[in-house]
């Protein structure tokens, strides 16, 4: 396997991390799926990080062959973000993409269960469907926190925001 050159800058002396995220949105029956690692309190947008020499578009179609195993279908860019937040002792400072993007039918769906289970890296990842409300990302803690504000209208036209999330430790 080639070496991975994820777009990610560690600078140690500090503890501040640069990165690029690439996220998709993916509904179904009203409702969106997310995913964590199950060592971990928050939940988030199923993605990953982009490798220098790939598209957006490309990253988001690895990363879900990788984690769901299915080709995914990109759909439209709603956001770019950059994103500022605090997690695990580290400043990070995150360059997002977050697309709308389908899934194949043949993934499952519950409305309530966990429906997929994978080992990335020395993670567990973990996948559910969640109402597609404010109020169910709200109670469910998905940062960047301005989903939960926008999920029932999303942009038409791609948003460019600034966003500072604080401290997700």
């Amino acid at each position: 396997m080639a070496e991975r050159k994820l777009i990610r800058i560690h600078r140690k002396k500090r503890n501040v991390i640069f990165q690029m995220r690439i996220a998709g949105l993916a509904f179904r029956n009203g409702h969106l799926l997310v995913h964590r690692a199950t060592h971990e309190r928050i939940w988030t947008i199923p993605g990953g990080r982009a490798e220098i020499g790939e598209t957006s578009v490309d990253t988001l179609v690895r990363e879900m062959d990788e984690e769901l195993g299915v080709q995914a279908t990109v759909g439209r860019l709603l956001w770019s973000v950059e994103n500022f937040f605090h997690y695990e002792g580290a400043d990070f400072h995150e360059y997002g993409l977050y697309y709308l993007m389908e899934i194949p039918d043949s993934f499952p769906f519950h409305p309530r269960d966990i429906v997929h289970r994978i080992q990335d890296g020395k993670n567990e990842l973990e996948f559910k469907w969640v109402p597609a409300t404010s109020a169910a990302l709200r109670a469910l803690d998905i940062p960047p926190y301005f989903l939960a504000e926008d999920i029932e209208a999303l942009p038409e036209t791609p948003r460019h925001l600034v966003w500072r999330d604080g401290d997700l430790d």
